[in-house]
């Protein structure tokens, strides 16, 4: 049970209230290495203004202080007053009787003091009548491994283990599994003229459409021609009517030139549009017009020109996904690997070091 021994250091004008400081302690006798408590209490107006006593190591020689705990305040008459309280704990490794002066603490920078304490510190009694009694040091005693002092590395190394071969496996199927590398061929475009020639011979070959459908058949060699037209004199002749491009073509050819060329745009817009069902011998006659056409027109390529096919060269999608997913495996798995080494390290340090 704490004895109280700090009484009021000073006391305040009748007009004023009063600053009491108080000084306490749990223990009065310790043995040697013992521990006590000192308890410092402050009443005083709430807006004055407290500074605590400063202590550092020692309360007096012989008496060290090992903690000072942090000041605690307890509001009082509806926040008038306070009450400050705040421990010191202190021990002696000496036997004697201390005199431990009051503690002081400045109020308004006026200063107040407790009431001296004492304390008084025992050594430990020894049997001297009976020596055999008295044990030396022990001798350091290993103690045996357990299970749960190694787990924790055991499992890290293990799970080490399994990522850095996972690890290994991956770097090695990502070095085998090559990129796979597709070659396209890209054939040189036909020049215009050849092209309508290859087109018109498709159209000569179907016998059957020029018999029993004269309108795609038209269709069709219009089409080519249009299509020839476009690309060997550079205007839009998909888009245009049949006379439209004879208008333009006459900027380029006199007009007994696209006569036949004009016959056979004609024809094939009474087929179209009129349902006219023209001769086979008309028929043949207009792709014979079509032909001629194109022959007097064209632009023949110079000899040693003919372009090679061109290469290029295209990673699979696939493939280069799963590299991709191997790349990232390789990452993770890694990773993983170096921190179960770094936690394996870490409790071998701990457990022998």
């Amino acid at each position: 049970m704490s004895v109280i021994l700090g009484i009021i250091a000073y006391a305040l004008p009748a007009d004023a209230q009063q600053v009491t400081v108080r000084a306490s302690i749990d223990s009065l006798q310790l043995l040697v290495g013992e521990q006590t408590k000192i308890h410092l209490e402050v009443s005083m107006d709430a807006d004055r203004k407290l500074r605590l006593p400063v202590i550092k190591d020692t309360l007096v020689r012989g008496v060290e202080v090992l903690d000072i705990a942090k000041p605690d305040t307890q509001k009082l008459n509806d926040d008038k007053r306070w009450l400050i309280r705040q421990d010191y704990t202190v021990t002696s490794f000496d036997s004697a009787l201390y005199y431990l002066p009051p503690l002081e603490v400045m109020v308004d920078d006026k200063e107040y003091r407790s009431e001296s304490l004492a304390l008084k510190v025992y050594s430990i009694p020894v049997d001297t009548l009976h020596p055999d009694q008295f044990f030396g040091p022990k001798t350091i005693v290993e103690v045996p491994l357990q299970w749960q002092d190694i787990d924790s590395m055991v499992y890290s190394l293990i799970l080490m283990l399994l990522f850095g071969a996972g690890c290994v496996f991956l770097i090695v199927r990502l070095k085998n599994n090559k990129p796979i590398i597709k070659i396209i061929k890209i054939e040189p475009k036909l020049p215009p003229h050849q092209e309508a020639m290859k087109h018109i011979e498709e159209i000569k070959a179907n016998k059957n459409m020029q018999r029993e459908d004269p309108k795609l058949y038209y269709t069709e060699l219009t089409d080519v021609i249009r299509t020839y037209i476009a690309e060997r004199f550079g205007f839009n002749a998909m888009e245009m009517t049949s006379a439209e491009i004879i208008e333009q073509l006459l900027q380029v050819k006199d007009k007994d030139s696209l006569k036949d060329l004009k016959y056979l745009f004609e024809t094939a817009d009474l087929v179209k549009f009129a349902k006219h069902a023209p001769m086979m011998n008309e028929n043949d006659m207009n792709l014979v017009n079509a032909v001629d056409f194109i022959n007097e027109t064209k632009i023949e390529e110079e000899p040693g020109t003919k372009k090679e096919p061109t290469e290029i060269k295209v990673e699979e999608k696939r493939s280069k996904q799963g590299r991709i997913a191997l790349m990232c495996s390789i990452g993770v798995t890694g990773i993983a690997a170096a921190v179960c080494l770094y936690i394996a390290v870490r409790c071998i340090i701990d457990l022998f070091f």
